[in-house]
């Protein structure tokens, strides 16, 4: 699908089958593995960047022919989620769970429900999704984070009714990586060995305050090309990468004041400065001949 990334999970052994998760690709997205024991035949898990922290989002198909290890599995993969952001999604096939009344007939479905209670997972399908039983269900670790839940027509060939519901949390989406310049790590020793190695006198002889003004310009933009590298700009940052970026920021700084030397600055700006105010004296006195004339 254009637009979307796909995540998958093929059935193994079988022609046909498996699970299939679609994701913006604006959504910044990645798949995820879980432990060994929680490794389902058919399940695919993501995690979803939500400004600060994440969200995991799972897609779960159980088999109502489904051995007793593989349920386990399915089991152990929703104790292991739960413990975080999560909305864990599919066909779980337990038809015999009234999730109105958080009540159940059979083994399996009983397990079931109290792993969904002890994970303190809210389930948001309400309503019949195939038949009279509500065999696709909506697992989220926070209830209002899953809203405006509708059961729907059921998609081409299925017998199922599809879900449709709103996901709402604060979504980090990609954008476009942008370059700046990184002065923290600019290379200021050799830059001012460069600088000092033209000769200004010449270089700024008989020219206007603008022809100087442009030639200063050039040199600088010249000098910070050469020695100040660029940073991407545009991603994510986590916090941690902040806290730790700024440490090494002012370790940066303070090597920086250690290496300068102060007097040869100090010359290089004065005489700048100096051939400025001359050229600005010499340039007024052509405008008011000027305007005698």
């Amino acid at each position: 699908m254009t637009g979307y990334v796909m995540f998958r999970k093929d059935r193994l052994g079988r022609r046909g089958g498996g699970v299939i998760l679609y994701i913006k690709e604006s959504i910044q997205a990645y798949e995820i593995k879980l432990e060994k024991e929680a490794e389902c035949e058919e399940a695919v898990w993501c995690n979803i960047v939500t400004g600060n922290s994440t969200l995991t989002v799972g897609l779960v198909y159980r088999s109502p022919n489904i051995s007793m290890e593989e349920n386990e599995k399915i089991h152990n993969a929703i104790k292991e989620v739960s413990k975080r952001d999560c909305i864990i999604m599919g066909d779980f096939n337990h038809g015999h769970i009234q999730w109105t009344s958080l009540q159940s007939t059979g083994r399996e479905d009983q397990e079931f429900l109290n792993l969904v209670q002890d994970s303190f997972l809210s389930q948001h399908v309400l309503e019949a999704t195939r038949g009279e039983n509500v065999l696709d269900i909506v697992l989220s670790s926070q209830n209002e984070c899953v809203d405006n839940v509708k059961i729907c027509e059921p998609l081409g060939c299925s017998d199922h009714n599809q879900i449709h519901f709103i996901i709402k949390v604060k979504g980090e989406r990609n954008r476009k990586i942008r370059y700046r310049k990184h002065f923290h790590k600019g290379r200021y020793k050799d830059m001012r060995k460069y600088l000092a190695k033209i000769d200004w006198n010449n270089t700024l002889k008989n020219k206007t305050a603008t022809e100087c003004w442009n030639i200063l310009k050039s040199e600088i933009d010249c000098v910070v090309d050469k020695f100040v590298p660029l940073k991407k700009t545009g991603e994510t940052v986590k916090e941690e990468t902040l806290i730790e970026g700024s440490h090494e920021k002012n370790q940066v700084q303070a090597n920086d004041v250690e290496d300068i030397d102060i007097p040869e600055v100090k010359k290089i700006i004065a005489f700048i400065k100096k051939h400025l105010i001359k050229l600005q004296l010499k340039l007024e006195i052509q405008r008011e001949a000027m305007n005698k004339k």
